[in-house]
């Protein structure tokens, strides 16, 4: 996403890089919902005073990542199956409006990314390795949004994202929706070639729609008692 790198600011804080490391641990898997981050651990791992690390924290917090709770300190937050059809409606509705304000800006290089998103998207799906397609997945849905017109886009955009992936209710949680997914994506990116910009912004809030419903679904499988 080179474009976002070349309008970022210069000046990276020691805030932002504690912001960056917990967003990593949360999306690597090294803490997991539920599980205590503490200031001390960020504090150790990149040799910055607690004030930066403090102000990621709440930061994070403020945006779904992180909870704080009054007797367990500062966890990974957890996301409750009700406002997962929340989530994806939002996220669909951002990504429509995504393409309807940034998709004239689309250059060739955009497209050669997505292009190369769907490449490596399909090996991943094909290598049946729903970690893989998830970051990739990620990515897809971050370049639609990497545009001059649409910055706020993106970063919420991300932030939606994270509150399934980082607790790996993606397509961990639906490995089988992972080629349903990669036709969608293709399909999308062929009304955008046609610049059906109308066409690709319907395709999104489907896409997260079925998303969302499919990963209700599987959630309300693995709780289902046992007959």
């Amino acid at each position: 996403m080179a474009r976002q790198k070349a309008n970022a600011p210069t000046h990276h804080t020691k805030s932002d890089r504690a912001r960056e490391h917990i967003q990593e641990l949360i999306l690597s898997g090294a803490v997991r919902e539920g599980q205590h981050l503490t200031s001390r651990q960020v504090c150790e791992a990149l040799g910055v005073s607690e004030t930066p690390v403090r102000e990621a924290i709440r930061s994070l917090a403020a945006e779904g990542w992180l909870e704080f709770h009054p007797h367990h300190g500062v966890v990974v937050a957890t996301i409750r199956a009700e406002h997962i059809a929340e989530i994806h409606a939002l996220r669909g509705a951002l990504s429509a409006l995504a393409v309807e304000l940034g998709a004239p800006a689309y250059t060739e290089a955009t497209f050669a990314a997505l292009d190369s998103n769907i490449a490596e998207s399909s090996r991943a799906a094909a290598a049946a390795d729903p970690h893989a397609y998830a970051r990739l997945n990620r990515a897809f849905h971050l370049l639609l949004c990497d545009t001059p017109q649409t910055p706020w886009t993106a970063r919420l955009t991300s932030s939606l994202t994270a509150q399934t992936s980082a607790q790996r209710r993606g397509f961990e949680a639906v490995p089988a929706r992972m080629h349903a997914s990669l036709a969608e994506h293709q399909a999308i990116l062929a009304a955008l070639r046609r610049r059906d910009t109308a066409h690709a912004a319907t395709l999104l809030v489907e896409h997260e729609r079925t998303a969302g419903a499919a990963l209700i679904a599987a959630l309300s499988e693995t709780r289902r008692p046992a007959e």
